[in-house]
């Protein structure tokens, strides 16, 4: 059968079941599909590799495995999740090219200190092949440009939210303090009937039960919640009393360390929340660069080859005494700093990506860089003085803001998610 007569959704499908027969006939071990995903398919061999990734993972943490049957639904349901945005980043034409993906690599690997010799004898060592690799790593930064263009580029924090975080921290006394919280849920599907509801609502109170009877979070979250973070068992991390979801932010408040609290209802489900810890943050004293540059980047007409040829050129101009400044108005493309000469102004650690950083503070001040990559296209950067600067307001406010749109885009990102599974086709297949 001729498969281009095929419906699209079909031709994967088609394609494992003729692997299949030629191995069955082969007399090897069968690869079979254990979920439909859309138009393309989750075959029992990726299923298992995950499984023993995030197994191998979990031992190194020391968290409890869940019981064998939860646990593959878990990751299962994960590879459907990454399956569904990598179909929907290449639906919407988001492409990562081998000179980018490269150029990654290579970041990653310089580091860690290793050369790429390095890192693919680290890998055969874990079993990982490094075409398998470069894969995986495509993928990730495929999903990481569709959630930033999905959501991620559309949440805004004004001055004026950061104002009114700020003002509520100063009138509770807690401006300085940061929460470490845990969180177990129990999602119930926009189309739950009442006895479903009912059935997800005991659930959780067998689940609190446990807990109130000295079980470990971790190994309950991991065993049992439907959160992202459920592999990591039910870990938010540290938060600033603004990032904590508003569901719980009050009750949060009124917790102690070890406290557990009842069940909390939503419209997405029950929850259950750990205070597993409280700290105080202090005076933060930072050195600050400031800094010019200029950057080129890549487009229809220009090459990589070409944007590095005409850097050279301009360094050579640079070197040869023509104003730095001058010909960062002429020639730079960052909208943002060209009709300054390229100034960045005064830069604080964590404002420049780490590539652009590296390079920055091992200059001397006067000193100009070679041309160099990064992510936006290659920069050439001058160090103009350095000095130490108490930033600790400016933290506070960059923190409120961080923190502000990390609970919106918690929110945005989980809500996109769930209608992007809801609009799926997803057809499970474990139990055949």
């Amino acid at each position: 059968m001729n498969s281009k007569y095929l419906p699209h959704f079909m031709q994967p499908a088609l394609v494992g079941f003729l692997l299949l027969c030629g191995m069955a006939s082969a007399g090897v071990e069968l690869d079979r599909i254990v979920a439909i995903v859309n138009d393309d398919v989750i075959m029992s061999s990726e299923l298992n590799e995950e499984i023993s990734r995030i197994s191998a993972r979990l031992q190194e943490q020391g968290t409890e495995i869940p019981p064998t049957d939860i646990f593959e639904k878990q990751v299962l349901d994960n590879l459907i999740i990454i399956k569904l945005q990598i179909q929907d980043a290449q639906h919407t034409g988001i492409k990562v090219d081998d000179e980018s993906l490269n150029r990654m690599i290579s970041n990653i690997a310089a580091e860690s200190n290793l050369s790429l010799k390095e890192l693919r004898e680290i890998l055969e060592k874990d079993n990982l092949s490094y075409e398998k690799y470069r894969n995986d790593l495509r993928n990730e930064i495929l999903i990481t440009r569709l959630r930033q263009r999905q959501v991620d580029n559309r949440i805004m924090v004004t001055a004026k939210e950061i104002d009114t975080y700020l003002e509520n921290q100063e009138q509770q006394g807690e401006g300085d303090q940061e929460y470490r919280i845990s969180h177990i849920l129990f999602s119930i599907p926009e189309t739950a009937t009442a006895s479903q509801r009912e059935v997800i609502r005991e659930k959780a109170e067998q689940a609190l039960v446990q807990l109130k009877s000295g079980g470990d979070f971790a190994s309950v979250a991991s065993s049992s919640s439907d959160s992202q973070q459920a592999l990591e068992g039910g870990d938010l991390g540290w938060r600033k009393a603004g990032e904590i979801p508003t569901l719980f932010s009050d009750l949060i408040h009124n917790m102690e360390i070890g406290d557990i609290s009842d069940i909390i209802t939503s419209s997405g489900g029950y929850h259950i929340v750990m205070l597993t810890n409280i700290r105080s943050s202090e005076m933060n004293m930072v050195t600050q660069t400031h800094a010019r540059h200029i950057l080129l980047s890549t487009d229809e007409v220009n090459t990589e080859d070409d944007i590095k040829l005409k850097m050279e050129q301009l360094y050579i101009r640079i070197q040869g005494g023509d104003d730095f400044s001058e010909l960062a108005k002429g020639h730079s493309q960052d909208p943002g700093s060209a009709a300054k000469g390229g100034d960045l102004g005064w830069v604080t650690p964590g404002d420049l990506v780490p590539e652009f950083e590296r390079t920055m503070n091992a200059l001397a001040i006067g000193e100009v860089s070679r041309p160099f990559p990064s992510q936006y296209g290659w920069h050439i950067v001058q160090v103009l003085e350095r000095r130490d600067h108490d930033n600790t307001e400016d933290q506070r406010r960059s923190r409120a803001r961080e923190f502000i749109r990390q609970r919106k885009l918690e929110e945005a990102h989980d809500a996109w998610l769930r209608q992007m599974r809801e609009d799926a086709y997803v057809e499970y297949r474990l139990s055949q």
